[in-house]
């Protein structure tokens, strides 16, 4: 027996329709900003110095910044939608730190550019999952594929992190992170191919229609 949607399910899809638009346009107008202030810094006919290259950094933290913010908006109003906001709130992290490292005169210190690495490292792996989740999480022929490689991602994260922190790996130790890195990235095109163009069966599928339109 097919489910008919009722009236709060399309009203709880409305208003997650409304805030991923609105938070994608907030997103999108913010590094609209800061990308005209850069232009503006550049073209400017003062001489370019050291506030015009602060200009321009802040600008690349802002736009890395928003590309992030859209992969965890990806998962808004779906199944995996904690994650993305979990991607949100670590985002502050990494802006936070960089923007301090921007503007901040004399030494900015050693934890401050720590704080940095690790925040990157971590907003870049959740943007990754989240991406994979929005395209894979809910079918299950992808779950041999999805799965590994979110766990792959996570090592990775977890042991770059480490790295930044101070941690001092081996030759051996190295060169497992990198296989284990190159099985991450492969997961992941895997993943995201198998999403996106499925297999020659279920494009069929979708191109012959439901059973109940054919003639």
């Amino acid at each position: 027996m097919r489910h008919r949607p009722c009236a709060g399910d399309a009203g709880g899809m409305n208003e997650t329709s409304h805030f991923r638009r609105l938070a994608a346009l907030l997103t999108v107008g913010s590094f609209a900003v800061a990308a005209l202030i850069g232009i503006a810094a550049l073209l400017g006919a003062t001489p370019f110095g050291d506030t015009e290259w602060r200009v321009l950094a802040t600008t690349a933290v802002v736009g890395c910044a928003s590309v992030c913010a859209l992969c965890f908006l990806t998962t808004a109003g779906g199944r995996w939608a904690s994650v993305g906001a979990l991607g949100g709130m670590e985002l502050l992290l990494p802006v936070t730190s960089a923007l301090l490292l921007v503007w901040s005169d004399g030494d900015r210190g050693e934890e401050v550019w720590k704080a940095y690495g690790v925040g990157v490292v971590l907003a870049v792996t959740l943007a990754q999952v989240c991406l994979l989740l929005a395209l894979a999480g809910s079918r299950r022929p992808l779950a041999g594929v999805l799965w590994p490689t979110v766990g792959l991602a996570a090592v990775v994260a977890v042991w770059v992190s480490g790295l930044i922190v101070g941690s001092d790996p081996g030759d051996g130790q190295a060169r497992l992170l990198g296989v284990v890195a190159i099985l991450d990235v492969l997961g992941t095109l895997t993943t995201i191919a198998l999403a996106a163009f499925g297999s020659g069966a279920e494009r069929l599928k979708q191109l012959r229609g439901p059973a109940h339109v054919r003639l």
